[in-house]
């Protein structure tokens, strides 16, 4: 599921741009969207098989050539083998990340605290949604493993731009009446992704999360979906949100980096 979104929203950039790759890896891909983006990543990794001395070769030369490191999302179910291969080659753990899941029922109710109401946001207020949401990124949660990555706002709304054209539903959560909060969500196959959500500071702790995660599984079982996915940090409050809702931790995966040559000084 993560691995279409990835490289959905990577083909967006190339066409864009007209340059990037994709490469398919042991059951993952290898993606490179833009300088700097967030989708520039190896995703998958281990889901089918250990990958060979070659495949990752041809992998790094891919990356090195336009300057990127390589960024390896490992899940802990993968093959030992490739943890140490991806060591002895130079890479480094930097991170990790929790991926929950559910079982979805029939039916759900939205449940919503007072004062806040969740809405669908459709194209007609895409950039309002958009600026909302690289906001509140901009000032994450603090509670839990920290976010490794950050991004330049331009960098950001760009990504989301590419990651629009997989079909992500987007969400606005109103708070009396003000935009507070946003969320997306992508449904394909009987599985539902819970994409990125986050809640403007000044509106946070008043249960907005909650709500949206309430009115995407709604809708997720409305669409006929029988399974729920979320990425959230170790710790933090949308974790526990989710697991909150009846989300249980499927794996962790680890966050490893190889990062270029520097350019020999003359």
């Amino acid at each position: 599921m993560e691995k279409v979104l990835i490289e959905t929203a990577a083909r967006a950039a190339h066409r864009r741009t007209g340059s990037g790759f994709v490469i398919p890896v042991a059951g993952g891909l290898a993606s490179f969207a833009d300088d700097d983006s967030p989708f520039n990543k190896v995703v998958g990794l281990g889901f089918g098989g250990v990958p060979t001395a070659a495949e990752l070769d041809e992998i790094e030369r891919a990356y090195a050539a336009l300057g990127a490191p390589v960024q390896v999302e490992l899940p802990h179910l993968a093959d030992p083998d490739i943890a140490l291969a991806l060591t002895e080659r130079g890479y480094r753990l930097e991170s990790f990340e929790n991926v929950l899941g559910i079982a979805i029922e029939d039916k759900y109710d939205a449940v919503t605290p007072d004062g806040v109401e969740i809405r669908p946001s459709g194209d007609d207020e895409f950039d309002i949604w958009l600026n909302l949401m690289a906001d509140a990124v901009a000032v994450p949660d603090t509670q839990g493993v920290p976010w490794r990555e950050e991004f330049p706002r331009d960098t950001y709304l760009t990504a989301e731009r590419d990651a629009a054209t997989a079909d992500i539903a987007r969400y606005i959560a109103l708070r009396n009446g003000a935009i507070a909060g946003g969320a997306g969500l992508r449904t394909a196959e009987g599985i539902a992704q819970f994409a990125g959500a986050a809640t403007a500071p000044a509106h946070r702790h008043h249960g907005i999360q909650s709500a949206l995660l309430s009115a995407r599984l709604a809708d997720a079982a409305t669409a006929g979906c029988e399974v729920g996915v979320i990425t959230t940090q170790p710790a933090s409050r949308s974790q526990q949100n989710a697991q909150r809702r009846g989300f249980s931790l499927l794996y962790t995966r680890a966050i490893l980096v190889k990062h270029p040559d520097p350019t020999p000084s003359v």
